[in-house]
């Protein structure tokens, strides 16, 4: 079945850097879109940045400059590097596919504070 393991949140200065990482299993990794989404306390979860099979790739104007998405599709994982952290990217970070049906992780939180 189709699995979407998140890692590598926690808690980081303003101006920090975090790698969250996402493993997929159960379907043919290099075939699809991945992308990261964002949800925050009391708002609704938001895209931050999506991956082609091609490696073309999408970022909300929030985070530009600033995070980069990327993929290994040897490894079946997908990659949000995240430089410059702000208090605002305060979140549960999701990692997304959809193959008809749209397959969500369970979450990553990623705290920015001083």
């Amino acid at each position: 079945q189709v699995q979407l393991v998140e890692s590598g949140g926690g808690l980081v200065q303003p101006g920090g850097s975090l790698r969250l990482s996402c493993a997929a299993s159960g379907f043919p990794f290099s075939n699809y879109v991945m992308s990261w989404y964002r949800q925050a306390p009391e708002k609704e979860r938001e895209l931050v940045a999506h991956i082609t099979s091609a490696g073309r790739t999408n970022y909300a104007d929030s985070v530009k400059g600033r995070f980069t998405i990327s993929r290994d599709n040897d490894k079946n994982t997908v990659y949000l590097q995240m430089n410059s952290l702000k208090p605002e990217d305060t979140a549960v970070y999701y990692c997304r596919t959809s193959l008809g049906k749209i397959y969500w992780g369970q979450g990553t939180q990623v705290t920015v504070s001083s």
